[in-house]
């Protein structure tokens, strides 16, 4: 990834942790708890594509399991996020511009849903048993509901600020300088031209030299 991808990254996922953990934890709702942080990682996925998602996703999640007051296993919800990352990354727009909100929506409510089986799943496996408790179906739904309420105020931000500091003017004036000195030489012929004039230069000046030599050899011959 290049710094600029990696700086906004960074920067938005820090901004969505702290508000993850100090706002939204404490709000008390019902079932789940809006999960800004897997958005964060949905917008950084459809426009930075699969790669990019993953390692997101990945560095989001091993932020979360550290960071107090996480109460599970380090690396289990950056196991999620980097295969949620991935996975969503495989979504993105061909031109990088969403066309209607009905995929990214769709999107959302899979991303969530798949999380929550996919967290609860390495939970189990690691002897975590406490989705079983709250009830992992009213935690699908509320989870769904609640990031599918929250993803429109998100989702688009965050791609809107990608998608602007993927364009580096100092990278796109850079490919261009290179392009016109590349479309100069090619167009002017100086490099093929100069390389073709010198190899006929030696080959007629080998030539020139056989002759030459043909020639004195007949000389001492007569």
């Amino acid at each position: 990834m290049r710094f600029n991808r990696m700086l906004l990254s960074a920067t938005l996922v820090i901004v969505a942790l702290v508000i993850q953990v100090s706002i939204l934890a404490r709000l008390h709702l019902p079932g789940a708890v809006p999960d800004l942080l897997l958005l964060t990682v949905l917008g950084l996925a459809l426009v930075y594509g699969h790669v990019g998602g993953a390692f997101v996703g990945f560095g989001a999640g091993l932020l979360a399991d550290l960071a107090p007051p996480a109460d599970h296993a380090a690396g289990r919800y950056a196991l999620v996020l980097c295969v949620i990352g991935y996975l969503v990354g495989l979504a993105k727009p061909d031109n990088g511009q969403l066309r209607s909100a009905t995929g990214p929506m769709v999107v959302v409510v899979a991303a969530a849903i798949g999380s929550t089986l996919l967290y609860a799943g390495v939970g189990a496996l690691v002897g975590d048993t406490a989705a079983r408790h709250v009830g992992l179906g009213s935690l699908l739904f509320t989870a769904a509901l609640y990031d599918l309420l929250l993803a429109p105020f998100v989702v688009p931000g965050i791609m809107a600020l990608a998608r602007r500091a993927d364009n580096d003017p100092l990278a796109e004036t850079t490919t261009s300088a290179k392009t016109d000195v590349t479309a100069g030489w090619l167009s002017s012929g100086t490099g093929l031209r100069l390389g073709g004039q010198r190899g006929g230069l030696r080959m007629k000046s080998a030539k020139s030299r056989v002759a030459r030599a043909g020639r004195i050899k007949g000389v001492k011959r007569l």
